[in-house]
């Protein structure tokens, strides 16, 4: 798998989270976050989302601080 590191989170202690990447074989977007472990984050989206009861094992939801718009931008700009 080629992936091209797009960008870190210019406020993250130590250069290590959150962190965004693109997979040059598919153009996926490979993201690595704050997992959301707060109760009234998670009712929230259970509330607006897809109706679900619980999100699956395989899956998680992750938050990117605002800050790092503009290198998602960057990220989806190739397409």
């Amino acid at each position: 798998m080629a992936l091209r590191y797009i960008g870190v989170d210019p406020n993250t202690p130590n250069t290590g989270s959150p962190t965004i990447w693109v997979d040059e074989a598919d153009g996926d977007l490979i993201i690595q976050g704050l997992k959301i472990n707060d109760e009234a984050t998670m009712n929230g989206i259970k509330a607006t989302g897809p109706k679900w009861e619980t999100i699956p094992g395989h899956e998680t939801v992750l938050r990117l601080p605002a800050r790092m718009i503009p290198i998602l931008k960057d990220a989806i700009g190739d397409r």
